[in-house]
């Protein structure tokens, strides 16, 4: 007799057994694609190889390498049950395997594109699954390993990943009760940019139907840009920049040079701005695995099948001045460089200054790198969206985190007010433990407004235009609603500077 709290899936590669948690069914570590090693490694990952018998699947996958930031960290995923290699594995939430026809969403990760795991404990997707919702989060390859630009290797490998995974839904998924027809991917940072980049890739077209794109990063790379990036690296290993040479380095020696390259970014004035950023990698614009830059092929149309949402946090890079220690310590010096690197084109500091000019030097450091990295690259992706014939729904947090002023509607904030986890890693040091009133009602907000979208693509407001720039508030009381885009004066300043790809500087 079956075992009604460990149920059994067949998928296409053997069957998976999960287990009962909190009324819904949790299926982890599921491989998705070969472990990228050996040969594989720096390449388009490939199908997994299958298993006989029943595969225990109560245990994350191991993360893939990285060398994080210095952001809090999240509790350590439990040893992998299988092999340690095995990155490329997915993880299901369902209500009921045995139902049919239920909402997808598929989870993607972000991490500066150079972390990031599906173990972190604020993915943990139960919460939403019982909105009524399929959620498949999954691990893809990060940093060297995912976007390093190398002679005999595809470019980003990682979105290749994401590929993969969501043809993976497409096949798999109806067995976990959920419907292949009806996929929506979401999400933040990184994972946001990334999907921004889907929308326009042609080997993504069809599998998704719905995006949030949470917090988009206004960063993508030339080839140019990204091979300087890899030519720095492969020097400091004495190797040239080629598939096969890194393939022959130990992951602790790669990563070993990727941090020593984190201490010598500020040198390298050749890349501009990115030399200023916390991360040398981005998705490259190769012109094969991904044709053209989110807003010029969104733009153009290509993604008016896909209905968009997507939004930001008010104050986004107070998280990254409070981790740094530099909360209360900005000077006009400081300001003025942020200005000068991050500001919207010619003359930026002068049209800042105009702009806000009862801003202090704290104030314009956060704003013009909170415009330049996330805010107004979101916001063009949905005017972006909208001109090439597709709809979008634009918002915005503007909910402070209670846990110190300093941070205000900082970024992250949003992960676990989604996924409705709070207490461990970034939730903790975002809301604290036990949530109050105000986080548990905003939370309700968004899961109800991000279930709904991947329901019927109607998330509860009206779609954008440039019009009225409508726009949905996520805050307490009368501080939220639906209202005309809150951020005004930064929409102006950037309204004719178009976020382009970074290049190399001559």
């Amino acid at each position: 007799m079956a075992d009604p709290t460990s149920p059994v899936v067949r998928t296409g590669s053997g069957s998976v057994r999960g287990r009962v948690e909190h009324d819904v069914a949790v299926f982890r570590g599921i491989p998705f694609a070969a472990p990228p090693v050996g040969a594989l490694r720096f390449q388009a990952p490939r199908p997994a190889p299958g298993w006989d018998g029943v595969r225990e699947a109560d245990v994350f996958g191991p993360p893939p390498p990285q060398a994080t930031l210095g952001l809090p960290a999240t509790a350590a995923p439990p040893p992998a049950r299988h092999d340690p290699t095995d990155w490329l594995t997915l993880n299901v939430w369902t209500p009921d395997p045995a139902t049919t026809g239920l909402p997808v969403m598929v989870w993607i990760y972000g991490g500066a594109y150079r972390m990031g795991s599906s173990a972190q404990p604020e993915y943990d997707a139960g919460a939403l699954a019982r909105h009524g919702v399929v959620v498949v989060t999954a691990n893809h390859r990060v940093g060297i390993d995912g976007y390093a630009q190398l002679d005999g290797a595809p470019a980003n490998r990682a979105l290749l990943d994401q590929v993969a995974t969501l043809r993976w839904v497409q096949d798999e998924i109806a067995a976990f009760g959920g419907d292949p027809g009806n996929v929506t991917v979401f999400g933040e940072s990184a994972g946001a940019g990334a999907i921004a980049g889907l929308m326009v890739m042609p080997t993504a077209a069809g599998l998704f139907t719905r995006a949030v794109a949470q917090s988009v990063p206004g960063t993508y790379f030339t080839p140019a840009l990204a091979r300087d990036v890899s030519a720095e690296l492969a020097a400091s290993l004495e190797l040239p920049p080629t598939a096969a040479a890194f393939g022959e380095v130990t992951t602790d020696r790669l990563l070993s040079a990727l941090r020593g390259l984190d201490q010598r970014m500020r040198t390298v004035h050749r890349w501009g701005m990115l030399s200023h950023t916390p991360t040398p990698f981005s998705p490259v614009v190769d012109g094969e695995v991904l044709p053209t830059d989110p807003w010029t092929g969104l733009a153009a149309g290509a993604g008016r099948d896909v209905a968009l949402m997507v939004g930001h946090n008010r104050d986004e890079w107070r998280l990254f001045l409070v981790t740094a220690g530099r909360a209360g310590a900005v000077d006009d010096e400081m300001a003025t460089t942020a200005m000068e690197v991050f500001g919207p084109g010619p003359f930026a500091v002068d049209r800042v200054r105009t702009a806000f000019p009862d801003a202090g030097a704290e104030e314009l450091y956060v704003l013009v790198r909170s415009d330049r990295m996330f805010r107004i690259p979101s916001l063009h992706l949905a005017a972006a969206q909208t001109a090439g014939g597709g709809r979008a729904h634009l918002y915005e947090l503007t909910w402070p985190a209670p846990t110190s002023p300093a941070l205000g509607a900082c970024h992250g904030l949003d992960i676990p007010l989604v996924f409705g986890n709070f207490g461990q890693g970034l939730a903790g040091l975002l809301i604290g433990d036990p949530p109050g009133d105000d986080a548990v009602e905003i939370s309700a907000q968004m899961q109800a407004a991000w279930t709904a979208f991947a329901r019927d693509g109607e998330p509860g407001w009206p779609p954008y235009d440039e019009a009225r720039r409508l726009t949905r508030v996520f805050d307490i009381g009368e501080r939220g609603g639906i209202m005309a885009y809150p951020e005004e004066a930064s929409h102006r300043l950037w309204r004719n500077v178009h976020i382009g790809v970074l290049d190399l500087l001559s």
